[in-house]
């Protein structure tokens, strides 16, 4: 059985390819109750599509190939905090675990900023595990709006 880093991993891969085609590298995997793996990375800027989020790609296609909107059962890797756009539909699909890899203090809404996932005002909560990976995911990210820095004021 493969641990949460390997998972993280596969997540950090996304995320890469994403940082490749110019969009912030977050990537995500999602473990489904069965053992089906669906991934995928960051996609606004390339699909012109605000929602376009790792976590928002990786379970739209998982519903759509599962025929269910609902993901019980299933685990979410994503190689950042999700926002609150994601953390609503991780609450609607109703996924049972979120593993993250770096923390978000401006727009976290798992633990920094808001606690979506674990708010018992909501029908659903999620366990939740952070910190996975979290020194390479915030290098990646680092790396990546070090050089669109650096693009911007050499032009």
């Amino acid at each position: 059985m493969q641990s949460d880093t390997d998972y993280m991993n596969k997540a950090l891969q996304q995320a890469e390819i994403a940082a490749e085609n110019g969009e912030v590298p977050v990537g995500a995997l999602l473990i489904t109750a069965d053992g089906e793996e669906f991934v995928s990375g960051n996609a606004p800027i390339t699909t012109d599509d605000a929602s376009a989020h790792a976590e928002m790609r990786v379970i739209r296609e998982a519903c759509q190939a599962l025929g269910n909107y609902r993901l019980t059962g299933s685990t979410l890797y994503v190689t950042l905090e999700p926002c609150l756009m994601c953390a609503g539909a991780i609450v609607h699909a109703r996924i049972s675990r979120v593993v993250y890899a770096a923390s978000d203090p401006k727009t976290g809404a798992v633990e920094s900023l808001y606690q979506i996932l674990s708010d018992e005002r909501l029908n659903h909560q999620a366990e939740i595990t952070s910190g996975v990976l979290a020194d390479e995911s915030s290098k990646l990210l680092k790396s990546f709006f070090r050089s669109r820095r650096n693009k911007r004021k050499n032009s």
